[in-house]
């Protein structure tokens, strides 16, 4: 049985069983690369995208579950790359390894859709759900308030 919904603003049909996990029909089937697999218990937010514009962890995330949804990956954020959190992210130097990064920047996206103007305890708050094994908890902090100021 096939499972219908709209995937970075387009209507897809994906053919994997009802029962499989969403992160893996994003990789597998729509050969989408910025959700990643990290711990696979909703531990790391690696996998993070979005479902009708709030965060969720792709790797809990059934593909029946999205069945006439939204989902938008980190490929659908921006169409030119540039969304106000991802030019924050290269002004601030984020990345270092980049594993997490796609992840990391889908949180920050949407906390900020949520709370556009974020204290910085909401921020260190809210991506507590995300892990940067490089640790670079102070940039992404910095990066956050400054996509925040260019609202």
């Amino acid at each position: 049985m096939a499972t219908t919904f709209m995937l970075n603003g387009k209507r897809v049909r994906a053919d994997s069983p009802p029962e499989t996990i969403l992160l893996w029909v994003l990789r597998e089937e729509f050969r989408l690369s910025g959700p990643r697999f990290g711990c696979g218990a909703g531990q790391c937010g690696a996998c993070m995208v979005h479902i009708d514009g709030g965060r969720a962890f792709s790797c809990q995330t059934l593909v029946l579950q999205v069945a006439g949804r939204s989902v938008t990956t980190i490929e659908g954020l921006s169409s030119t790359g540039q969304h106000p959190v991802q030019a924050a992210w290269l002004a601030e130097r984020v990345p270092q390894c980049g594993y997490c990064q796609s992840g990391q920047i889908m949180s920050a996206a949407a906390l900020l859709a949520k709370t556009p103007k974020p204290t910085r305890e909401e921020i260190v708050d809210w991506m507590s759900a995300n892990i940067c094994r490089c640790g670079t908890y102070p940039r992404i902090i910095r990066a956050i308030e400054r996509a925040a100021r260019a609202g």
